[in-house]
Order: C-alpha cells, then sequence, then structure tokens
C-alpha cells in the first residue's frame, strides 16, 4: 500500500478487508478526490495568478516581473526562494523532515509573437527582441506550467503528512532559447542547493483537458542551430551574367538540402531540417553579394545526428561550388538534448497516475520539439517530462474525426487553454507524481 496516503477512517475496516493492490488503488483515489478539494479552495486565486501572468508576459532572460510574482507566491508558503539564479530564475525550497529531494520545474518565458485570441486578458505587451520591437504572448502555455507550479506547491504543503523530505522548485528562464536550463546549472543550481533525487515536469498541448500523456526513454529531439552565409558577387538585375547570384545558391540549397532526409537518412529513423529565416538583398533589380540562411536541425539519436550534419554541410559547399562562388561560411551550433525519461521513475509515476485517471493516461510516441528539461537528466538528475491537454475533449474529438474546426497548436496566435480543467488537472497529476517519487525512494531505503 502507498506509504503517504491515509485512507479515511471510515474506510479502514473495509480497505483491511481488501488485497494490498485493491487498498492502493483506493488510497489513489481518495488522494485525488483530496486534492481536487484543495484545488478547488485555492482555484479563485490560482485563476488570477494565471490571467495576470497570461496578460503581461516576458522574454526570455527578460521575466524580471514574472520571477518576481513567483517568489512572493512562494516566500507566502513558506519556502526558503533564492532569485537570479541563471539571470532570471528561482529556486525555492521546502524542508519537511528526512528524506528524498523532489525537483519540479516551470518555466517563466513567452514569445516573441502577437497573440490573436481575443480573450480579456488577451497579451498587448511588447519588448525588444534581437534589436526591434515585438509582441510577447504566452502561446506556449507557460502561464499554465506557473499557475499549476503554484497550485502543487500549495497542494504538497497541505499534505505534509503524507510525505517526507525536500520539495525543490525551480522557475527557469529561456526555455525557448533552450539556454535557460545551462544558464541555472551554470550558475549553481547543484551545487549551492540540494542535488534532485528525482525531477518533474508537465507540458501542455492541444489535447483534451482530461488526458496525460508519457513517455519512457526518449522523449523530445535533440535542437541544432543552422547558420550559412552564401557570397557570391553583387551587380544589376538587368546583368546577372556578371554577378554571382547568391540568391539561387540559397534557393537551391533550400530545395536540395532535403534529399539528405529522404534520400540519406534511414526512413525509419526520425529527422527534420526546416529552415526558417532568410535575409539578402535590398532592392528589385540588385543582385546581393550575399544571403544569409538560418534553420533547425531535430533528431533523436546520436548516429542520426551526426549524419544530417554531415549531409547538410556536403550539400552547401556544393551548391556554392556548382555556381563558382566561394565556400559558404557554414556553422552549427549544438542545442539541447532530448529529454530523457528515467524508465523507474516513470513506472511509478503511471501507475499512480492510471489508478487516478484511468485510461486517460497514455503512452505516446516521442515529439519533435526540443525542450532544455533535458539537462537535469543529462546532470545526472532521474527525471520525467509529462503532457496535459488544454481543451474541451468533444471539441478535440470533433477536430480528430473531421467534424469540427482543427484546435490551434503550441505556437499559434490563437493557442487558447482553457484555464480551470486544465490548472486543476496539471496539479492533481504533478501532486500524485511528486507523491509517488517520495513514496519510491522511501521504500527502497
Amino acid at each position: 500500500m502507498m506509504r503517504f496516503v491515509k485512507p479515511l477512517l471510515a474506510s479502514v475496516a473495509l480497505c483491511a478487508m481488501l488485497p494490498m493492490q485493491a487498498r492502493a488503488e483506493l488510497d489513489v483515489i481518495d488522494l485525488k478526490a483530496a486534492i481536487q478539494t484543495t484545488v478547488a479552495g485555492n482555484y479563485a486565486a490560482l485563476d488570477a495568478l494565471y490571467k495576470d501572468i497570461h496578460a503581461h508576459p516576458e522574454l526570455a532572460f527578460q521575466e524580471v516581473k514574472t520571477a518576481a510574482r513567483l517568489a512572493a507566491e512562494m516566500r507566502a508558503l513558506g519556502f526558503d526562494v533564492t532569485e537570479k539564479v541563471g539571470k532570471t530564475g528561482l529556486v525555492a525550497i521546502y524542508k519537511n523532515g528526512d528524506g528524498p529531494t523532489v525537483l519540479v520545474r516551470t518555466e517563466l518565458d513567452a514569445l516573441p509573437m502577437e497573440e490573436k485570441t481575443g480573450l480579456p486578458y488577451a497579451s498587448h505587451e511588447k519588448a525588444s527582441w534581437n534589436g526591434r520591437e515585438v509582441f510577447v504572448a504566452h502561446s506556449c502555455g507557460h502561464d499554465i506550467h506557473m499557475a499549476s507550479w503554484v497550485g502543487t506547491a500549495k497542494t504538497l504543503l497541505g499534505m505534509k503528512d503524507r510525505w517526507h523530505g525536500t520539495l525543490m522548485f525551480i522557475a527557469q528562464p529561456a526555455e525557448e532559447e533552450v539556454t535557460g536550463a545551462l544558464a541555472m546549472l551554470a550558475d549553481g543550481l547543484f551545487t549551492r542547493f540540494p542535488k534532485p533525487d528525482v525531477a518533474f515536469a508537465l507540458h501542455d498541448g492541444p489535447n483534451g483537458y482530461d488526458t496525460v500523456a508519457y513517455r519512457s526513454g526518449i522523449g523530445s529531439s535533440y535542437a541544432d542551430l543552422l547558420e550559412i552565409r552564401f557570397s557570391g558577387r553583387g551587380g544589376h538585375g538587368a546583368e546577372p551574367h556578371r554577378t554571382i547570384d547568391p540568391v539561387t545558391i540559397a534557393a537551391r540549397f533550400v530545395t536540395d538540402v532535403q534529399s539528405v532526409i529522404s534520400r540519406e537518412k534511414d526512413p525509419n529513423e526520425f529527422g527534420v531540417l526546416s529552415i526558417g529565416a532568410i535575409h539578402g538583398g535590398t532592392a528589385a533589380n540588385i543582385i546581393p553579394d550575399g544571403v544569409y540562411i538560418a534553420g533547425t536541425i531535430r533528431s533523436y539519436k546520436p548516429e542520426v545526428r551526426a549524419k544530417l550534419h554531415a549531409g547538410i554541410e556536403r550539400t552547401a559547399k556544393a551548391v556554392a561550388a556548382m555556381a563558382d562562388a566561394p565556400p559558404p561560411d557554414f556553422k552549427i551550433t549544438a542545442g539541447t538534448k532530448p529529454v530523457m525519461n528515467d524508465p523507474g521513475v516513470v513506472a511509478s509515476a503511471v501507475k499512480v497516475l492510471q489508478t487516478a485517471f484511468g485510461d486517460k493516461v497514455r503512452a505516446t510516441p516521442p515529439v519533435s520539439a526540443s525542450e532544455d528539461f533535458s539537462e537535469y537528466a543529462a546532470a545526472g538528475v532521474p527525471s520525467m517530462m509529462f503532457n496535459i491537454g488544454v481543451y474541451e475533449p468533444e471539441r478535440v474529438a470533433a477536430a480528430r474525426n473531421g467534424t469540427g474546426p482543427q484546435l490551434p497548436p503550441n505556437h499559434s496566435p490563437l493557442f487558447a487553454p482553457v484555464p480551470q480543467p486544465t490548472i486543476t488537472l496539471g496539479i492533481q497529476a504533478m501532486t500524485l507524481a511528486v507523491l509517488s517519487a517520495f513514496d519510491e525512494r522511501a521504500r527502497s531505503q
């Protein structure tokens, strides 16, 4: 039976007559109900927190007000809070006797894009980004994560008799640039503070707000930045024969490089190259002397990653040589690693989550996006990231069977989670996962 759960007094006699597995399941169901009651009592404050953060988003390493707001919330709960870890991150510690240290992460940052949801609490904020003014929006759902993070902390503190150990709640900057985790680690996250025994994070997405998705092992992709500058010889658009046109070189590269994906990579292995930016030229009748290209390279496995890198570089040099142009300036910057979900941590958490939510807890394939939560596992901490849905289940079903419109995904200007059921699910699932880790570590000692 799970150690951290105290059965209701009225059911003690009945539970004693049941097999151990049945008693454990009843305990989890009772615990889920208790969490839901706690969340309902706290929800008004969490809703206000969520909508305030949603309306006032901040970009990577600019999350000063957001971090201060969360620091105040955690101090009010009794956590020992340290700010400005990894520039704008914070670490909140709560000790409740001897036992393991469990880390729970949220992200702080938003995206440089305009929100178009029309919600009454929609963001109209602007900020400086890469030398220009841009709109800012929480279109990836980090505001949901923050509200769930605070709500989980409140719920766990209300259940201090059910666990013993240390809570390590961290609010990480710059996840969208996949640099915030490394910044916190470089600033002593696991030396100035306890190195956790287990780490958890969640992410929301365009599924039903009654579903939890998980993966054991690889959970996300490598993400590497590709930058190329093709050089040519500029001139008049009416006399292209006197030039070496870098625009046509870049255009050939964008087309030809996809053959690395379709013809060199094993089709059974995941790999994606996306070109997201092309910059070159100033006027319609001028052939420029250079074109800049930027994109991302994603894969799951190191050997596939190496093959993609080599093929992309070879293609860039080849298209330049075909035009008798100089070799390009070519750069691949290593990005974040794949999220690696520890099988033991996953097994313990999923057992509890499936008892609480039934078949709404499902194993899914790795996602093609990238996440720097991976850096904590790479630093030696057994970790698990899981996903929760944000939309009405009926709308999700209609979108999937073609009877309703497609629902906006993360990073869409129309991404609009339904707050209360989504935040409630996030708190319930994360609280149960954390308690499962405390229980598993206690039983193994």
